[in-house]
């Protein structure tokens, strides 16, 4: 078989097929060799790109999505809405805190980071701020692989890709939160914070404090850097010295979010000044049934262009899909219902006591690190 014959989908593999799911219960998946045609169960430790938060084939959500597929219809946002959208967002900003007014639902992480600079930029131009072109972002960060959210990440997999995406000049980065490699001796991890707080603030000095649009960073380092926990006081800071100079504090929880930390988002464990301006959502939104993120949008931003344009000035075809959207709500449901939420915490609490037990004396493990269920970082030495 040729390399134009060997598979019809154009992904990571492209000169022969990729291993093929042909059945999933619970926590295992049955893979089938391309080769041998064999089939074998394996444990689905990751659910791909970490998107899981149900069993696959949840009896619950299958019945959720049938229900979904009879009663859905195709809206197109950019001129009228359905309420599972509406719903949806509901649900989930009345877990904030007060910290968010609204959502808007998109395919994909990447999506989602890419909608949130566009609302940036517009919530800078509702105020007659037309200045404001820069976005601050950190080092060995990941935000996406669409252009815009590639150039506000960091690392090897944009390397290929500069001579299209912003520039270090329209995108700036700062360090990342990485205290093992990064704290000095004597250093406290308050006093650590403070450091890259004054690192964020001299990078707005850098580059004219008037033309910074807004900076990005993930609350829970993600796919790029093994889940680093913000010490205490330093989310707070990043966001006052956005508010000091006018910018908005976007923070993307697309693989840390909706439950994974502990806290249905993970900024409420780390932050005692209340939410981002603007947050980004994705992959346990809808656990992979359903191709759902989202962005949330504060009353601070929300509150600026309802009373400027009172609008956004496009839509893409399936933001805010009907049936997205319920399959969403049914697995944002269940995981409230049956207290996921706590229950992550707990496990990740036991996770991370079993790990520095059994590892105490490994020559090889520098640090044991996470946050609840995503403690899931063996730093090696």
């Amino acid at each position: 078989m040729s390399t134009a014959e060997a598979s019809y989908v154009f992904q990571k593999v492209i000169k022969d097929k990729s291993p093929m799911v042909v059945d999933s219960n619970g926590l295992y998946m049955t893979i089938e060799d391309p080769k041998t045609g064999e089939n074998k169960v394996v444990l689905d430790a990751m659910t791909g790109a970490a998107v899981g938060s149900l069993p696959h084939k949840d009896e619950e959500i299958i019945e959720a999505m049938c229900d979904a597929a009879k009663k859905s219809t195709y809206t197109f946002g950019l001129y009228i809405s359905n309420y599972a959208a509406e719903e949806l967002g509901k649900f989930i900003c009345d877990k904030s805190d007060g910290a968010f007014a609204s959502a808007l639902f998109t395919g994909s992480g990447s999506e989602s980071n890419e909608n949130a600079m566009k609302i940036v930029k517009q919530y800078h131009l509702e105020r007659g701020d037309k200045k404001r072109f820069r976005f601050i972002s950190r080092k060995q960060s990941y935000h996406g692989f669409t252009i815009g959210a590639l150039s506000l990440g960091d690392g090897i997999r944009k390397r290929d890709y500069v001579d299209i995406l912003l520039t270090d000049e329209q995108s700036p980065k700062v360090s990342q939160m990485y205290p093992y490699r990064h704290m000095k001796e004597g250093e406290t991890p308050e006093e650590y914070g403070q450091r890259l707080v004054d690192e964020l603030e001299q990078c707005f000095i850098d580059h004219d404090p008037e033309t910074i649009a807004g900076v990005f960073m993930e609350t829970v380092g993600g796919s790029s850097f093994g889940t680093c926990v913000p010490v205490p006081g330093y989310l707070d800071g990043c966001k006052k010295v956005c508010e000091k100079y006018g910018a908005l504090f976007v923070l993307d929880e697309v693989m840390c979010g909706l439950g994974r930390c502990g806290a249905y988002h993970a900024w409420q464990k780390f932050m005692t000044t209340g939410g981002p301006d603007l947050q980004t959502v994705g992959k346990t939104i809808g656990s992979g049934f359903v191709t759902l993120a989202g962005v949330l949008i504060s009353p601070k931003v929300k509150n600026v262009i309802a009373a400027g344009s009172g609008a956004t000035p496009g839509a893409q075809t399936y933001h805010s899909h009907d049936f997205n959207c319920r399959v969403g709500l049914a697995v944002q449901k269940k995981i409230d219902r049956d207290n996921l939420v706590e229950n992550s915490e707990k496990m990740g609490q036991y996770l991370s006591s079993q790990l520095k037990e059994k590892l105490a004396d490994s020559p090889v493990v520098g640090e044991i690190r996470g946050a609840d269920y995503k403690t899931n970082v063996l730093q090696m030495v």
